[in-house]
Order: structure tokens, then C-alpha cells, then sequence
């Protein structure tokens, strides 16, 4: 008797065998975006402060930190279009696509040798990035059917692709961009190469993603979905002409604004937006009183996050130009391009992110495992400390002396561990927190902090880095005592705000 051939298609083979297929998909995509903004971002205050002689733009500390910060603000504010477009218009499949293509363009843009490829390379990355990122890990969560016990594993294997791409991107793109032999702009083409790869990846492996985020949540033959879709496209191109032609003001020169001036609007302007934001919700938002003791938590949060981003958000700047002037980098001959430090953070994630995670189960299960807001105090506190790491550093540069390579690594460990106690929390406690009818915009309110936060960090360090280096204890003295005296109030009122979390504190 002949027997039936087994044609049920053969799963296909991943580094991942217990995992949706699709999962090592935006694994490698994940790793190769932030390969490209790493690598991009551990270059971009060093060249912007470099001479003009060597390839830099030759502007002053405080304009380019706060270009800086507001370049990265915008990669947070653009990430609440792009989710929209993705929701509405282009389905989270395409949007990765399409803003990998962006992401890309952006960086090659940036390897042009020219002031206006410069800003414009900005802009399209800031805008890739807003498309790709959050609609990224929303079809991670989409591979997984609800109650799926390997959600949580999938979204700390997707994690460590993202520390994995954080930590590769600064040693490459830093070896290129600081050399003699190539310079700034091989460093910037080299971050769009590794979007590249990313964006082929992708489009070699799409099919294992199946239907996660293939289609948008307006159905085009729907008559009034289709509507919506025709009017929601006429919004995105209104915004992007206006992008160019805020572009098209400040390459013609019509208008020569000051970033500094414009990082203190814009850090007004997410202020005034949040807290009219949280007015209307108190007041016009139908909030019962247990809500609204929850909704003053979350305002908390918002301000402690904004906080500790605008002081961790100095890796970028402040502290990637101590690197650069104040510190020994010399292995013999061989000087350590300062880029290099930047991949400590995402190196020190990998390594510890399983570490702390195991140390939060065994206090769990002694009935011990701190609360949201004394998690968002340790954080602060550990913040602060690597700030008074850097106290004693920069004593030590006011005498004349360079320091060495271990201030800086006692630093970054230091903010590492403190993002690991709040950044996991963060996000996670806004949504419980939330209203269930308002989620989606307090997942907006969330990036809007980061927003903010990033905002602050500029002009930080524009002030830590442009007022001299016999200003600069005092200045780390002001944001140790800023962050950890923030960080301890947290803890001293944590039991009050864990009430007012109710069952979630």
C-alpha cells in the first residue's frame, strides 16, 4: 500500500529553533539600524566641533551639543508619526522597509562633504529612524500569539540584536571617521553601509515574518477606511513639504536660527505640551479618583525619565568630548579613537542586563524586589554617581593632567546599571498606569519624555563642555547633586507613590 508523502511545508531553519521564524528577521535589521545610528552618533558632536582644515564644521561646543540633542529629540518626536503612517497607511512591514531606504539615504547624504548634505543627511535619518523604530519591535510583539509564554525571551533576544548593533557601530565607523587616512565621511558612509546590509537582510528573509505588521489597520476597500487612508496621505506630504522647505530656509541662509535658542524653545514647547496634556486629562478626560492618583504617578515618572535622559544622553556629547580631549587614549602607539568609548554601554548591557535581571527574581522571591518608583530612584542615584566619577576626573583635568581611560568606564557602568534599574520599568509602568483608553497616547507621553530629555542633554553639555575646564567640577557637581538628590527623593516618597499605584505598585 502506498503511503501519503508528508507536504506540510518544513519550518524553516534560525538562529532562533524555539522562536517565530521571523524573529531573526528583525533580529539582524534591529542590529544593523543601530549599528548605523551608533556608529553615526559616536561621530557626530566630533565632527561637528572639528576644524574646518581637518573636515569638521568648526562650530562651538554649546551650538554643536545642541544641535546634537535636538537631532536626537527628533528621533522620539518623529517615532509618534511613524507609528501613525505605519497603523494607518503603510502596514509596520513596509514602514521598516521604507524608513531602512531613509535611514540609508541619510547616512550616505552625511558622507557628502558639504554643509547642506550635513543638515539634510540629519533630517533623513531623524525621519527613517521615526518610521523604522517603533514599528520594529510592534511586529515583534505580533509574531507571538496572545499569552505566549516566549514573548518576553523573543523581546530580550531581539534586545541583545540591538546592543550587539550598538556596540559594533562606534568601533567602526569611529576607526574610519577619527583616522587620518580616511576621515569623517567614511565614518558616516560606513553607518549607511551597515543599514545596507540591514535593509538586505530583510528583503532576503521578509517572508518569515508572514502576516506580522504585513497590513495597515484601515482596510483600503472599506469606502470610509479608504477615505481616512486618502486623507491621512494628503497630512504626511503637508509634513514633509514642510520639513524641506524648513530645509530649503536654512540651506538659502533666509534664516540663520541659533540651535542653542532653539533647544530652549523647543524644551518650553514639550514642557508647555505635556503639561497642557495632563490639564485636559485631569480636568476633561473623564478620570475617575483612582485614575487620577495614578495619573499623578505617571507625571512623576515622566519628570524623573526626563531627568535621567538628559544626563545619560551626555554619552553622545559631553562625555564623548572628554574622551576626545581630556583622556590618555594612547596602547603604546596605537591612540584609542575617543568613539570607541561609546560601545561600553551597549557592551556593559549584554553583559549585565542578565545579571540584573536574575538579581530582581531573587529579591523577588524573598518578597524584596524594589517598586517601579524605587527603581526609578535607584536609577537617578546610580546616575549621579557616575557623575561624581566624573567630579574627581575633571578636578584632576582643571590641574592639567589628562586621566585615564577608567574614569570614563567607571562612568559609563555606572549609568549603565542605573538604565537597566529604570529603563525596563519605564515603559512598562506607563501602560499599566494608563487609563486603558488613553494607552496609546501615554506611550506618546513616554517618547515625549525622552524627547525632552534628550533636549536638556544638549544644552547641558554645551554648558559642562563650552565654559572651560576650571568650570567643569562645579558643573559636574550641580548635576550630581540634580540627579541623585532627585533620586533620593524618589525613594524617600516611595511608599506614598506606591499607594497611589494601587494594585500596581
Amino acid at each position: 500500500m502506498a503511503t501519503v508523502p508528508d507536504t506540510a511545508p518544513a519550518r524553516p531553519r534560525t538562529l532562533f529553533p524555539a522562536h517565530p521564524a521571523g524573529l531573526q528577521t528583525l533580529f539582524f535589521t534591529e542590529m544593523w539600524e543601530r549599528f548605523s545610528y551608533y556608529g553615526m552618533r559616536a561621530l557626530l558632536v566630533l565632527f561637528m566641533v572639528d576644524q574646518i582644515q581637518n573636515g569638521g564644521l568648526e562650530l562651538t561646543d554649546p551650538v554643536a551639543t545642541a544641535i546634537y540633542g535636538l537631532y536626537t529629540a527628533a528621533v522620539y518626536l518623529l517615532a509618534l508619526p511613524g507609528g501613525w503612517i505605519a497603523d494607518r497607511l503603510l502596514g509596520a512591514q513596509r514602514a521598516i522597509w521604507f524608513g531602512g531606504i531613509v535611514i540609508m539615504l541619510g547616512h550616505f547624504t552625511l558622507a557628502i562633504p558639504s554643509v547642506y548634505a550635513f543638515f539634510l543627511g540629519l533630517l533623513l535619518v531623524a525621519s527613517g529612524t521615526g518610521l523604522l523604530k517603533p514599528n520594529i519591535s510592534a511586529v515583534v510583539g505580533e509574531l507571538y500569539p496572545p499569552g505566549d509564554p516566549r514573548r518576553d525571551a523573543g523581546f530580550t533576544i531581539f534586545y541583545m540584536g540591538i546592543n550587539i548593533g550598538g556596540a559594533l557601530g562606534p568601533l567602526v565607523c569611529s576607526t574610519l571617521g577619527e583616522s587620518e587616512t580616511f576621515g569623517w565621511h567614511y565614518g558616516f558612509a560606513a553607518a549607511g553601509v551597515g543599514m545596507a546590509f540591514g535593509l538586505w537582510q530583510f528583503r532576503r528573509t521578509r517572508g518569515l515574518l508572514g502576516e506580522a505588521g504585513l497590513k495597515p489597520h484601515l482596510d483600503p476597500d472599506k469606502p470610509e477606511d479608504r477615505q481616512a487612508m486618502i486623507q491621512g496621505w494628503r497630512y504626511v506630504w503637508i509634513g514633509a513639504a514642510l520639513l524641506l522647505a524648513l530645509l530649503g530656509v536654512l540651506i538659502t541662509g533666509l534664516w540663520r536660527p541659533d540651535p542653542v535658542v532653539i533647544s530652549r524653545y523647543t524644551t518650553g514647547a514639550i514642557l508647555g505640551l505635556a503639561a497642557a496634556y495632563f490639564a485636559w486629562l485631569f480636568t476633561l478626560g473623564n478620570l475617575n479618583r483612582e485614575e487620577k492618583q495614578k495619573l499623578v504617578v505617571i507625571i512623576v515618572l515622566f519628570f524623573a525619565a526626563a531627568m535621567f535622559w538628559a544626563g545619560f544622553e551626555q554619552a553622545g556629547s559631553s562625555l564623548n568630548l572628554f574622551a576626545e580631549r581630556y583622556t590618555d587614549r594612547l596602547i603604546g602607539t596605537f591612540e584609542v579613537p575617543a568613539g570607541w568609548f561609546q560601545t561600553l554601554n551597549p557592551a556593559f548591557i549584554i553583559i549585565l542586563a542578565p545579571l540584573v535581571a536574575s538579581f530582581w527574581v531573587a529579591l523577588a522571591r524573598r518578597q524584596m524586589d524594589p517598586s517601579t518608583p524605587a527603581k526609578f530612584g535607584i536609577g537617578l542615584v546610580l546616575l549621579g554617581a557616575g557623575f561624581a566619577v566624573m567630579f574627581f576626573a575633571a578636578q584632576l583635568v582643571a590641574r592639567g593632567n589628562p586621566v585615564l581611560p577608567t574614569w570614563l568606564i567607571t562612568t559609563y557602568l555606572l549609568h549603565t546599571l542605573g538604565e537597566l534599574a529604570l529603563s525596563p520599568v519605564g515603559l512598562s509602568a506607563t501602560t499599566k498606569l494608563a487609563p486603558k483608553r488613553y494607552v496609546g497616547q501615554m506611550m506618546g507621553v513616554w517618547f515625549l519624555g525622552a524627547a525632552l530629555g534628550n533636549v536638556v542633554a544638549g544644552l547641558l553639555a554645551g554648558e559642562l563642555t563650552g565654559e572651560g575646564v576650571d568650570q567643569m567640577p562645579a558643573l559636574y557637581q550641580q548635576i550630581v547633586l540634580t540627579s541623585a538628590g532627585a533620586g533620593l527623593i524618589m525613594l524617600v516618597f516611595t511608599r506614598p507613590i506606591k499607594r497611589l499605584m494601587g494594585k500596581h505598585g
